[in-house]
């Protein structure tokens, strides 16, 4: 499987860190977002999923525009997250959306409000975009989430994790359980460090493409460091 081809393919890059998606969080960063983002961007990773979906709409425009462009310096893909409208706007046919939106958006069963402030459908969406990831937490979402096109999905939370604090990791039995069911690539998110990626050596599944991660690309001091163990561990 050419993992070059599994997300997009605009990329000049082997890339450095080909298995890592970086997925954004502002609120986590202790120094300027633009300026965390750029020392993420150098690290090459897979994609960045711009995740600030508490955003106004007007307001993730804004930075849309900003991270896109930071992005193609670099050479990184951006997958933009459940802003149709704005994706559709910037003419960025790469995008995220929660399982639910991308149900109501197949379903052209959208109201004016579903909690990203979109005001209107988009009928051609599935023709605009070349990639639309999703996020699964059960082995029916993910089965689910193939039969509405999602060409890539987030599986999780495996590990235990601050961002679900008191909540069990689902473990490897149920990332093994994702990827058997589906046939596009399927990443691991929750909980993934150094060490946790140890475990995922055994997984064994062709169409297991990498991780996600967030807290620690967005907190981190030597993200370098932490993103190459990962990277190291992965294989």
């Amino acid at each position: 499987m050419n993992k070059e081809k599994l997300l997009y393919e605009n990329s000049k890059h082997a890339l450095q860190s080909d298995n890592i998606i970086a997925i954004t969080n502002r609120h986590l960063c202790s120094r300027p977002f633009m300026e965390q983002l750029e020392r993420v961007c150098k690290l090459h990773p897979h994609a960045i999923v711009l995740r600030e979906k508490d955003m106004p709409e007007a307001e993730y425009l804004s930075l849309a525009r900003d991270v896109i462009a930071l992005c193609k310096k670099y050479d990184v893909q951006c997958m933009l997250h459940s802003f149709i409208n704005v994706a559709m706007e910037l003419e960025h046919p790469y995008i995220h959306l929660p399982l639910p939106i991308l149900e109501a958006y197949v379903k052209k069963n959208v109201s004016g409000n579903i909690s990203t402030g979109m005001s209107k459908s988009t009928d051609n969406y599935q023709q605009f975009f070349k990639v639309i990831g999703t996020s699964v937490h059960s082995v029916e979402d993910a089965i689910k989430a193939e039969q509405l096109g999602a060409t890539y999905m987030t599986a999780g939370h495996i590990f235990a994790t601050d961002c679900k604090k008191g909540l069990k990791g689902k473990g490897m039995n149920f990332l093994r359980n994702v990827c058997d069911s589906v046939n596009i690539p399927v990443y691991a998110i929750g909980g993934i460090n150094a060490d946790t990626a140890k475990e995922l050596k055994s997984l064994n599944r062709k169409n297991f493409a990498g991780v996600c991660v967030m807290s620690l690309i967005m907190q981190s001091e030597n993200i370098n460091d932490e993103v190459m163990k990962i990277k190291r561990e992965l294989g």
